[in-house]
């Protein structure tokens, strides 16, 4: 029986001992990963070859193999955190709670963000950019000293500007009269601002210290001039100019965050892969499937980000290691292959609903065709075209 290959892997991922993922523990021998949208795998084995050389012409004379390596790698299309978290070694925490609720036990997640907004101006000659509900989208900002709100006036193509004074904390409103500042229950002992989701937040902008106008800029760099800002651009705030607000959002349950450190790394995994190898002589695909006992993720791992080309795939190489399988506690290998025969799976013959089970009648009794029905096939013709073929003569 010759076979061919030609259809990916799935993978299934057992750890070796119990681990936990993030707030998730898994016994060991249970699937913690399924790879099903794998786009190649490859099993690769390599070994060392030294040789006995001698005689004229130094030939070789006797080789000697060792140092045998047994490598297996899945490319796929998609990453998932704990897929990632398996790769790299990383750890994963998980959000916990609600964002505006502070506690020394339920985990955050901070994350960046930035908001493009336009300047406009009060009654009051002051400045401001309001962040409309729709743009915020229900996110809890945070006011604090490790996460202080920026503003940076942007020019017409979108560049950077003038990098304004920091957002304080008494220079948030939810009014554009810029009155109605946070109250006390309004941001928590943790600098988070808690604010109905419908609600719009209104920064004030100021302009640093000693800042200049261009226009009574000289060459010596050395003049300034304090500016009005109800009877100027305020040092570059203009009403109607964009200004970017950079800050930050803190997340409770349903956010997650990978952390990679320098002590950790992937681990050991009972690895099973599934796929079809398809027989030469009669095109019927055969359930195979690789068993690694014992395998090794390399801690290696590339992100390709770009705008254009294919999407970036992330490669998982293992190395295995011998070891026992499950069902075999008599030999280690470094890996096995199974492929089902297409005789274990054999078709229900007393099943009458099946279209041409038959009802029972003919040469032999239902038992006898059951057992062997290409035997009882035979029977139901007494002719062939073959029989009555004269004999060619040598």
């Amino acid at each position: 029986m010759r076979m061919g290959v030609r259809e990916i892997c799935d993978v299934v991922f057992r750890p070796l001992t119990s681990v936990d993922i993030g707030n998730q523990h898994f016994d060991a021998g249970q699937p913690v990963l399924y790879l099903d949208t794998a786009k190649t795998s490859t099993l690769e084995g390599a070994a060392t070859t030294v040789y006995a050389q001698g005689g004229k012409g130094n030939p070789r004379l006797i080789g000697w193999d060792g140092e045998k390596t047994l490598t297996f790698t899945v490319e796929d299309a998609l990453i998932s955190p704990v897929s990632f978290a398996m790769l790299s070694g990383a750890g994963i925490v998980k959000g916990v709670g609600a964002a505006d609720v502070d506690s020394d036990t339920d985990p955050k997640i901070y994350t960046h963000q930035i908001y493009d907004l336009v300047i406009e101006g009060s009654s009051a000659g002051n400045y401001y950019a309001r962040l409309p509900q729709d743009i915020r989208d229900g996110a809890t900002l945070v006011v604090s000293k490790e996460a202080p709100i920026y503003a940076t006036t942007l020019d017409s193509a979108g560049a950077p500007k003038y990098f304004l004074s920091a957002v304080s904390q008494a220079e948030i409103f939810t009014d554009n009269k810029l009155q109605n500042g946070l109250t006390t229950d309004q941001i928590s002992t943790r600098g988070v601002i808690n604010v109905a989701a419908n609600a719009d937040l209104y920064f004030k902008l100021t302009s640093p210290l000693n800042d200049y106008d261009e226009s009574a800029h000289t060459d010596d760099h050395e003049s300034t001039q304090e500016l009005d800002p109800a009877t100027s651009t305020a040092g570059g705030i203009k009403a109607g100019d964009t200004v970017r607000i950079d800050c930050y959002t803190v997340h409770g349950a349903g956010a997650q965050e990978i952390q990679i450190d320098a002590e950790n790394f992937a681990g050991y995994y009972y690895i099973e892969a599934d796929t079809l190898f398809r027989e030469e002589a009669t095109g019927q695909d055969l359930p195979a499937q690789f068993i690694i006992p014992r395998g090794k993720i390399q801690s290696n791992f590339t992100f390709t980000m770009a705008n254009s080309g294919d999407p970036s795939t992330f490669t998982f190489t293992i190395d295995a290691f011998p070891a026992y399988t499950k069902f075999n506690k008599r030999k280690k290998v470094m890996a096995a292959l199974q492929i089902i025969d297409p005789s274990e799976a054999k078709h229900n013959y007393a099943n009458k609903q099946v279209v041409g089970h038959g009802d029972g009648s003919g040469p032999k009794s239902l038992t006898d065709r059951t057992a062997d029905h290409d035997k009882y096939f035979d029977t139901l013709y007494d002719k062939s075209i073959f029989d009555q073929l004269p004999v060619s003569n040598p």
